[in-house]
């Protein structure tokens, strides 16, 4: 058996095991990375960042007098929350797209945020 077999072989019994939700978390980070993005675990407060990911949620915030819409971003690393202030509805910005975006990384309650980041919505294939 080559090392070739062995790899083939050890990834084979890992897609077997592995959780499905890890195995889509891995494909995620894979083609974030593929596509010239940042891992979200890697970036820091501060820092202008590019992230790649599924928008888990997207929510209408009526909290104060200025809307507020605000998507919950994971790519296989870790969680970016987005806020687009002013904004009611973005055509596109839906539960389960995948998008790309960038901004300054900030943090809100301990939490990765990005405002009004500029974003590209992407094929579902991508």
């Amino acid at each position: 058996m080559s090392a070739k077999d062995g790899g083939y072989f050890s990834r084979l019994v890992r897609k077997l095991t592995s959780d499905i939700d890890e195995l889509d978390a891995d494909d995620l980070s894979r083609k974030s990375e593929a596509l010239g993005a940042s891992r979200a675990c890697d970036c820091r407060c501060g820092e202008e960042a590019t992230v790649m990911g599924r928008l888990r949620s997207v929510d209408l915030c009526p909290g104060s007098s200025a809307a507020t819409l605000e998507a919950e971003l994971f790519d296989g690393t870790d969680d970016v929350t987005l806020v687009w202030l002013g904004r009611r509805r973005i055509p596109g910005i839906e539960p389960g797209r995948t998008i790309k975006v960038r901004g300054r990384m900030g943090e809100r309650n301990g939490h990765k945020v990005l405002y009004n980041p500029y974003y590209e919505l992407l094929q579902p294939t991508q």
